[in-house]
């Protein structure tokens, strides 16, 4: 029996591969001036500092939206949207520039702590900031002048690269810059997703208030593709205007070619650190690459097979194959990979004279049993059986042969399985066998 692991151990080596992917990697990451109010911004920023220190290039985008209302409340004005956009005249223009300069003072004080028996203790974070983003006005859009609203036009990727590499944290204001010296007011998602799709950002992150993402469901769906996003948005759901947001700036983020964006709640502790170093995360991401999916083994694959059938071999419920063995039968091999990990296998031989192929070595990993892959390697499997011409399928099983029956299986003998296979039939495992037609 396999010595018990100490669950913290068993964490930090399941989250070494992450740490070894984001290493040099540029991610943005954008959160709201909610953020920079709350009382848990201090430990948000000690998990922001844990990625710096694990080599990760870090742009942040502060949003201030209450910080500005609260500003225009102390002038006697209420603020003032249309289409979702703030309108912002001169009496505006100032209340932005004083709660975005505070909450960037706040932040870089914060990042620059360094206190003993913190988690900040040594960091020596460098924290820069500057006019990076170029704006332009939104102008006059269906009869309604925006004033001192704009939209990016351009950000200066190269200064920020060079921040970047001196391992500065780059800090972007929702505060614009025009040719002619003008400031405008730019939503920071907007800012936030032109700046990762300009330095070609490994990741975009948004930080959500509230609950988040949800499907028709009620349930916060793990990935979603910018098509699939967008489908949400048009459902008409009241997400709230900063999940809608920051949604959009996910979507528009993948198509500038941007891999990956994850949308995270906020006020769950540790939820950006569980979103970017566990397997599953705890939001949303939105990608246009293949993150899980079926497909044939590699030799690179080899290493995860023998994890996952391993300790069923242990366990004499598999028949043991050698590293050698597999290196031989990897083109036989079905994989599923979920974001490099390898959860599940199979292997198909094939005896196209008899019109009949064999399943063998189906395996998942433990995390994953209840939730249908096991179903997935079986439908792929029969799709390439009758791709192939092949019109039955048999297993060899000594203890799983009712999740097999439950599938179609049916008891057959011995004689009824090739001959080349009925003479490497072990006698002493007796295992049962188990035929399915197909098509």
């Amino acid at each position: 029996m396999s010595p018990k692991v100490d669950p913290f151990v068993q964490h930090f080596r399941a989250s070494a591969p992450y740490i070894h992917a984001h290493r040099g990697r540029t991610f943005v990451i954008m959160f709201g001036g909610e953020a920079v109010a709350s009382k848990d911004f201090r430990s948000l920023l000690y998990d922001v500092a844990l990625l710096h220190s694990l080599g990760v290039r870090l742009v942040l985008v502060a949003g201030a939206r209450p910080q500005i209302d609260e500003a225009l409340a102390r002038r006697g004005q209420a603020p003032r949207y249309e289409g979702g956009l703030r309108v912002t005249d001169d009496v505006a223009l100032q209340c932005v520039k004083e709660a975005v300069g505070a909450n960037r003072v706040e932040l870089e004080a914060l990042l620059s702590m360094g206190l003993p028996n913190s988690p900040m203790a040594g960091a020596r974070l460098r924290v820069a900031a500057g006019n990076f983003v170029i704006a332009q006005p939104i102008g006059v859009v269906d009869g309604v002048d925006y004033q001192h609203t704009g939209k990016p036009r351009r950000i200066d990727a190269e200064a920020i690269r060079q921040r970047l590499d001196d391992r500065a944290v780059v800090v972007l204001t929702p505060i614009g810059y025009s040719a002619t010296g003008e400031a405008f007011n730019i939503g920071s998602h907007d800012v936030a997703a032109a700046a990762a799709v300009a330095l070609g950002a490994d990741k975009l992150i948004g930080l959500l208030e509230g609950q988040g993402v949800t499907d028709a469901e009620g349930r916060t769906p793990s990935q979603l593709t910018p098509r699939e996003a967008e489908e949400i948005l048009r459902t008409g759901h009241d997400f709230g205007h900063d999940v809608e947001r920051l949604l959009g700036a996910a979507i528009q983020a993948c198509k500038g070619g941007v891999p990956r964006a994850h949308l995270v709640a906020r006020q769950s502790d540790g939820s950006l650190l569980r979103e970017l170093f566990t397997r599953d995360g705890v939001g949303t991401m939105v990608t246009s690459e293949l993150f899980e999916g079926v497909r044939p083994a590699q030799q690179s694959d080899i290493g995860g097979i023998l994890a996952l059938i391993e300790p069923l071999e242990e366990q004499g419920v598999l028949v043991r194959r050698s590293r050698e063995m597999l290196e031989n039968d990897i083109d036989r091999f079905t994989v599923i990979e979920r974001d490099g990990m390898v959860l599940g296998c199979t292997a198909l031989y094939a005896y196209p004279d008899d019109g009949i192929a064999e399943l063998a070595c189906l395996v998942i990993h433990p995390d994953y049993r209840t939730s249908g892959r096991g179903d997935q390697l079986l439908q792929y499997l029969e799709r390439e059986c009758l791709a192939q011409g092949l019109d039955r399928l048999f297993v060899l099983t000594t203890q799983t042969s009712h999740w097999f029956r439950e599938r179609g299986f049916e008891s057959c003998e011995l004689n009824d399985i090739p001959e080349a296979r009925r003479s490497h039939y072990d006698q002493g495992r007796r295992s049962k066998i188990l035929m399915k037609p197909l098509g």
